[in-house]
């Protein structure tokens, strides 16, 4: 009888970091069943393989991102209380961008949490862009245009903010 191989990988993310490593929970992945789940150091199952569709977060320190049947990307905290909707980006959850990443809210609107899972800029944007230089382009109203695969924003009224949410030139 063939064991099933599980593979625990071991990277980094840049969460904020639990009081000791023995605190972190690792990614484990069935690699004949494709399924997923997290383990701690010592290898007990904390979140058994297959509850989540995916698990995005290698190394779960203060949260994870995952992926919820019929909730999309959210992120977790250890007792898996979903803290927040992350925002779908070219099949997978939105990259950090300059610390922050995109959140949504139940609405829909868009906002910003930082490498810790701390949201700094609570959904409030019809349409936000990823930080650059220290700004991201926004707008309360826009229109989702669809392009075959793709789709663009489009607004009359783009402004930027900064890191604090505040309207800049």
């Amino acid at each position: 009888m063939k064991k099933a191989l599980i593979i625990v990988t071991l990277f980094l993310c840049a969460c904020e970091a639990p009081k000791t490593a023995a605190d972190e929970l690792y990614r484990i992945v069935d690699t004949l069943t494709d399924k997923e789940g997290y383990v701690n150091t010592k290898g007990d199952t904390v979140i058994a393989m297959g509850k989540y569709l995916m698990c995005f977060t290698d190394t779960f320190k203060a949260y994870a991102i995952a992926s919820k049947p019929k909730e999309g990307f959210v992120a977790i905290d250890r007792k898996e209380n979903v803290l927040f909707k992350v925002f779908p980006f070219d099949n997978g959850p939105d990259d950090p961008s300059e610390g922050y990443f995109r959140i949504k809210g139940d609405d829909n609107k868009i906002g910003f949490a930082d490498s810790t899972g701390n949201v700094v800029i609570s959904p409030q944007y019809g349409c936000a862009f990823s930080f650059e230089n220290g700004r991201a382009k926004v707008s309360d109203a826009c229109t989702t245009i669809v392009d075959g695969e793709h789709s663009i924003w489009k607004s009359d009224n783009w402004y930027y903010i900064n890191k604090a949410g505040k309207r800049v030139k």
